[in-house]
């Protein structure tokens, strides 16, 4: 299935033979450093998340991001897309990408709010409340249920180590690559 063009070329795909196969089970090798243990974790997670979401998209036949937006919405309208963004953990400009492909799919549909007509109100149609239904759990979805599967103290634990690594990452960048 291609990716929609907002999406193209956005991540690069982890091979299965990048991924050492005792970790596509999720067991860290014995006897590697600890950098190697954590390239080989965060290969495993990016492609758990990416076979999930491949077969979510399949399945549903929308993107993940698309599918993790439907189904917020489906069980409960949005009172704007700032709402929205926040429930999703997502930047308000790319919800804003993200929702209007549902409405371009006749998914969601935008109303002025009747207490402020500068701001859009998002609930889902019947087509969108039953592909949301039918459709798997988001791959967004999946990572909360594994993140509440390892309990609050590793959780709070990985945020810190992960936060702490990007941290560091940014600061090694060139300035121009972050433009």
């Amino acid at each position: 299935m291609t990716r929609p063009p907002a999406y193209a070329g956005t991540e690069r795909a982890v091979t299965a033979t990048e991924v050492p196969r005792d970790l596509r089970r999720g067991a860290p090798r014995s006897g590697a450093d600890s950098s190697t243990q954590v390239l080989d974790a965060l290969r495993a997670v990016s492609r758990e998340l990416r076979v999930s979401g491949r077969a979510a998209e399949q399945r549903s036949g929308v993107h993940p991001a698309q599918l993790h937006a439907l189904q917020q919405l489906a069980e409960r309208p949005s009172r704007s897309l700032a709402e929205l963004a926040e429930r999703t953990h997502t930047d308000p400009s790319s919800v804003s990408v993200v929702v209007q492909r549902l409405v371009e799919r006749g998914l969601v549909v935008r109303t002025a709010a009747s207490d402020d007509r500068r701001r859009t109100e998002l609930s889902v149609t019947a087509a969108g409340r039953a592909l949301a239904r039918r459709a798997p759990e988001s791959t967004a979805r999946r990572l909360d249920h594994a993140l509440t599967a390892l309990g609050e103290r590793d959780t709070a634990a990985l945020a810190r180590a992960l936060a702490a690594l990007a941290r560091t990452l940014r600061s090694q960048e060139p300035t121009e690559a972050r433009r």
